[in-house]
């Protein structure tokens, strides 16, 4: 099954100083209580609503249409089993499923004795309140990689260093900071300001 073609969602009305991220991360929120109580319908809102980030998140980590479709379908399938263990307090739905699903790409990469071929964008850090496409998202389909290095080659190499190790390898911060030898707390600052500087430069 390919990822939904976007959600079905009527029209919504943003109250003051609420945006249409929060909306969509409440309604995300709603759906996994509601598949935690085995509501099949609310997987099907669920499943058209974030299929199309995830099934990316997957595409960029795999490098293979077919793969990621795989990916994405398994991985939906242990989000709808893990549904009801989701705690909103712990952190956004988004990124909640999106670990998920770049779990079991990694385990899908292990089992091919392989890695990402390319680049990629670390998710874990990524604000996914916004379902629009960020900087770095031409970059992932191919175009601008030029653009990509030469923004890469102007970081510090302490930046650099851990941006491509996040990225290529997929390194979480935990590991990175075990890798490098340094605070995970100066690990997470290279890389916030390492992306900030990234989107600026390609921006």
């Amino acid at each position: 099954m390919p990822p939904a073609r976007g959600g079905e969602a009527g029209p919504v009305r943003a109250s003051a100083g609420r945006s249409k991220g929060s909306f969509m991360q409440d309604e995300l929120s709603d759906l996994l209580a509601r598949c935690g109580q085995g509501d099949r319908r609310a997987f099907e809102r669920l499943y058209r609503l974030a299929s199309p980030r995830l099934y990316t998140v997957c595409l960029r980590l795999l490098r293979n249409e077919s793969l990621a479709a795989d990916a994405l379908q398994e991985g939906f399938v242990k989000v709808w089993s893990h549904a009801a263990s989701y705690n909103p307090g712990k952190g956004a739905p988004m990124t909640w499923m999106s670990s998920i699903l770049r779990n079991r790409c990694l385990d899908l990469l292990r089992s091919m004795k392989s890695a990402p071929a390319e680049v990629d964008v670390e998710f874990e850090d990524m604000a996914f309140e916004s379902q629009e496409p960020g900087p770095l998202d031409s970059v992932a389909s191919g175009r601008d990689r030029a653009a990509l290095m030469r923004c890469l080659e102007a970081l510090s190499e302490s930046q650099r260093q851990s941006i491509l190790l996040a990225f290529y390898h997929g390194l979480t911060h935990s590991e990175l900071a075990d890798r490098l030898q340094t605070p995970l707390g100066t690990i997470k600052a290279w890389i916030r300001r390492g992306m900030q500087s990234l989107r600026e430069c390609l921006e």
